[in-house]
């Protein structure tokens, strides 16, 4: 790390790869402070640069176990990596439910290394809103890989297709929540697919099963979606997986198809965050106007139908 001031500005710090200005930025985003926005707005210009990769797949699969691995193999390579958790909050702290775990423990001396887990604070997908914008400061802090991994749950964690350039869907032999994946969406969205923990007698079973979904939706010219086994306890397998990260991201730059999957990731977040924004917005001025209260207590007098007043509610909100 360059050498910077202890007292430099937090952006200064953090893009010269401070952890502890790293740690201190993500702590301001997911709080919501506005120093933290402030600080993506400054930082912003410097990202673009790491590869994004995203893990998803159903719990119990071993997807922090596989990433654990993976961390190793990406650094024989002198890459930095960060690593993001998003796990379930707490109902009582809204804190990250799990916290920084035991899991990836071997890495958290390694400096090339830096390890965060963020509360998804019950968002559909398992993502909290301010997951990329996280993603964004771990990038312009230096890292050559961020990997973002999902809480497993299931079909509603497509929209990690918005947050990543390179998708992973972890699945396991034997598994009734993996099988359930074959059949669900989440079948459509993954660039690399692993069958963890293959030591089962079930694998070949599996991805049988897999091949034969996949060969439903492939056209000709586009990425073959490779289906490989690891043993992630004993890091079998995670050196093919690290060499295929590689060969989609080439496949990717190549075709020009990575810059639009940032382009659509980013115009996504804009979105995201402005319906997020907008919502809060309204469920405030919503509990504080008479009129609204009245309106959906016509609702459930069955007077007015939900989707009516809806719209005499934004018509409301906009004349306000």
């Amino acid at each position: 790390m360059p050498d910077v001031a202890k007292d430099a500005p937090l952006a200064e710090r953090l893009i010269a790869g401070d952890k502890r200005a790293l740690a201190r930025a993500i702590t301001l985003i997911e709080s919501d402070d506005p120093a933290g926005w402030e600080l993506v707005r400054e930082v912003y210009p410097r990202t673009g640069k790491a590869r994004i990769i995203g893990f998803t797949g159903p719990p119990g699969v071993g997807k922090s176990t596989l990433i654990g691995a993976l961390v190793g193999e990406v650094r024989k390579a002198d890459r930095e990596v960060a690593v993001l958790s998003i796990d379930p909050s707490s109902p009582f702290t809204r804190g990250a439910l799990l916290g920084d775990r035991i899991r990836l423990s071997e890495h958290f001396l390694d400096p090339g290394v830096f390890i965060r887990s963020m509360a998804s604070r019950g968002a559909l997908g398992g993502l909290s809103e301010a997951a990329l914008q996280v993603a964004l400061v771990m990038d312009a802090a230096g890292k050559d890989d961020v990997l973002i991994e999902t809480v497993g749950v299931g079909q509603a964690e497509i929209d990690i297709v918005d947050h990543a350039d390179t998708i992973i869907l972890a699945l396991m032999p034997g598994s009734g929540d993996s099988i359930q994946a074959l059949k669900a969406g989440v079948m459509e969205i993954p660039d690399i697919i692993v069958v963890n923990k293959a030591d089962h007698p079930m694998t070949d079973t599996m991805v049988r099963e897999v091949r034969s979904v996949l060969a439903l939706s492939h056209e000709p010219g586009n990425w073959k979606v490779p289906i490989l086994r690891t043993e992630a306890v004993r890091g079998e397998g995670v050196d093919a997986l690290a060499e295929k990260i590689g060969e989609h991201r080439a496949f990717i730059e190549e075709a020009g198809t990575l810059a639009e999957r940032r382009a659509r990731n980013l115009r996504s977040e804009v979105v995201g965050i402005a319906t997020s924004r907008m919502r809060r917005r309204l469920e405030a001025w919503a509990a504080e106007d008479a009129g609204t209260a009245e309106l959906l207590e016509r609702v459930v007098r069955r007077e007015v139908d939900p989707a009516t007043a809806a719209g005499q509610l934004l018509e409301r909100h906009s004349d306000a």
